[in-house]
């Protein structure tokens, strides 16, 4: 990790913390783990949001160019996974539940007795729940009410688990003197990722792993070790074999994955990029040409896979980790724990930023996008950009690509 990190001004967050100490006798990572050492867990104080009511959240009329139209404020927890589906934005933090909203307002919430929520992923009329006990939940929407979500299954499922841990060779060593059944995520996860057209859900670990599973069956088929610490991110490259993981050993991999008989292996294609600082985000912009990473340096890197994944350069925009990253159209945000987002527009091998959002009063750990159906329709440049922050609160953006840069 970047040293400079360490001397963050946040203040610590007693909630934050008790709500990790209560995993830590189980976990593997050590006091020097990416959540330990990073800027993200030394969040500021709660500042209530000026725009925002704080229990529904207030939505502008007007929607000048890159800039902030409504605001959820909810005194539950600091905000750590987001995905949006059409009208829909389901959030996830470290209270027991997972809350749906719609146009800002509170349309539905289901619990986990898991507690931290880490990722989401939307496929269908399934949602995907990636946990900090290491488990993937299932939820099905009801089909006669959408308010509804009943837990479908938890993966792995029991009868997998039990299934495996009857012979001696499905275990491997996730610990010194410690093993465990290779289906199973021995640490938290840290990302979700979905191929849609083989029906294949990625999930990544701290517990250096990522592991592959069929979305139909709830089945775990693969487990890779991918790092020599924790994987922070896994992308799965749109209809391409090819398969990216970040990790906070400072290296970004590609993977490719072979069909072989019934069973799918990945097998390591190239190591895109080794560094001193963690690796702590990763997405795939709209096109599926361009792959970016961000770092714990508050750098941005990217390569061209149209190019043999060849390096095209980095955006120096943030003066702390960059903690997540969204891609949308020719854009790409980047949101750092300096409490920021910056809009990248790529105008062909060169990226500018057009924008720098702030408001955040604490780090931006996860963003989602969705396309702006109230700004011009499908053919326009509009975006709606949501951001989550420790500091409690969701922000909602109007973002142009059609700004000028700064």
């Amino acid at each position: 990790m970047d040293p400079s990190l360490s001397s963050s001004s946040y203040a610590s967050d007693d909630d934050f913390n008790n709500s990790f100490s209560g995993y830590e006798p189980n976990r593997l990572s050590t006091d020097s783990s990416p959540m330990m050492m990073s800027p993200w867990n030394q969040p500021v104080p709660f500042l209530p949001d000026s725009s925002a009511a704080a229990s529904s959240g207030d939505i502008f009329h007007s929607r000048p160019q890159n800039s902030l139209i409504g605001s959820i404020v909810r005194e539950e927890g600091h905000i750590y996974s987001l995905a949006a589906k059409d009208d829909l934005l389901y959030t996830g933090s470290d209270s027991k539940n997972i809350r749906v909203w719609k146009k800002l307002d509170e349309f539905s919430a289901f619990k986990s007795n898991s507690g931290l929520v880490k990722a989401i992923i939307i496929s269908g009329d399934k949602i995907f729940t990636g946990h900090q006990d290491g488990k993937i939940r299932v939820w099905k929407v009801s089909s006669k009410d959408p308010s509804v979500h009943k837990r479908s299954s938890t993966m792995p499922l029991f009868f997998d688990i039990f299934k495996a841990s009857m012979k001696p060779s499905n275990y491997i060593e996730v610990k010194r003197n410690r093993t465990a059944v290779w289906i199973k995520h021995a640490d938290a996860i840290s990302c979700l990722s979905i191929n849609q057209e083989k029906g294949l859900l990625y999930s990544a670990s701290w517990d250096k792993t990522f592991k592959v599973w069929r979305t139909e069956t709830s089945k775990c088929i693969e487990s890779v070790k991918a790092h020599d610490d924790a994987v922070n991110s896994v992308v799965a490259g749109g209809g391409s074999a090819t398969v990216y993981t970040a990790s906070a050993d400072g290296t970004v991999k590609a993977w490719t994955r072979e069909q072989k008989g019934k069973a799918v292996k990945h097998t390591l294609l190239q190591t895109l990029l080794s560094q001193e600082a963690a690796v702590t985000a990763l997405v795939i912009n709209a096109a599926g040409t361009v792959v970016y990473s961000g770092s714990s340096d508050g750098v941005v890197n990217f390569w061209e896979v149209e190019n043999q994944l060849a390096h095209g350069g980095v955006l120096k925009g943030h003066k702390l980790a960059v903690l997540c990253l969204a891609a949308a159209g020719g854009l790409v945000f980047s949101g750092s724990a300096d409490k920021t987002i910056c809009v990248w527009r790529r105008d062909g091998s060169a990226h500018n930023c057009i924008s720098v959002l702030t408001g955040h009063t604490g780090p931006v750990k996860c963003l989602a996008v969705e396309k702006d159906k109230d700004g011009g329709g499908e053919e326009s440049k509009k975006w709606v950009l949501y951001s989550g922050s420790l500091d409690k609160s969701v922000k909602v953006w109007s973002v142009s690509e059609m700004a000028s840069d700064l």
